[in-house]
């Protein structure tokens, strides 16, 4: 699997623990994200990552800012891309069972890196359910 991954000042640690999980499993990643702690702005980085997956360079994307909120914003403005905020494993997997979820968005100012992790393997092992998700999924885009 293709995963793009971008992260702002509050990540970098998190970004390259996610990143040796997904390679010790064979999965391909496309890094978009800073390595350091000095401020960038999170924009750059969410847009690169939904840039990837609009356009199917990547399967699935993660993104990771302080809060969570404002890269996911950022994301969401993509077509085709579905950024869910997720801060515990139940959320990760909700995300993609009901909503599709392409792109989860790590707040690495309220999670742990062990959580956030197991937030991603969750994410990227867990199943869209379709069904009455589906119809509620396919209403989300502006046509």
């Amino acid at each position: 699997m293709k995963i793009s991954i971008g992260n702002d000042h509050a990540g970098p640690e998190y970004k390259k623990a996610i990143i040796e999980h997904l390679e010790n499993q064979g999965h391909t990643v496309i890094n978009h994200g800073t390595d350091t702690f000095e401020s960038v702005d999170y924009p750059d980085f969410g847009h690169a990552v939904a840039s990837d997956v609009e356009n199917q360079k990547a399967d699935f994307g993660i993104v990771i800012c302080g809060s969570g909120n404002g890269i996911a914003i950022t994301a969401n403005k993509h077509q085709g891309v579905r950024a869910a905020l997720c801060w515990i494993n139940e959320i990760a997997a909700l995300a993609r069972q009901h909503n599709d979820a392409n792109i989860i968005s790590i707040p690495a100012r309220y999670t742990n890196i062990k959580q956030a992790v197991e937030m991603v393997e969750t994410f990227l092992t867990t199943d869209f359910e379709g069904g009455r998700h589906a119809t509620r999924v396919d209403k989300i885009a502006c046509r």
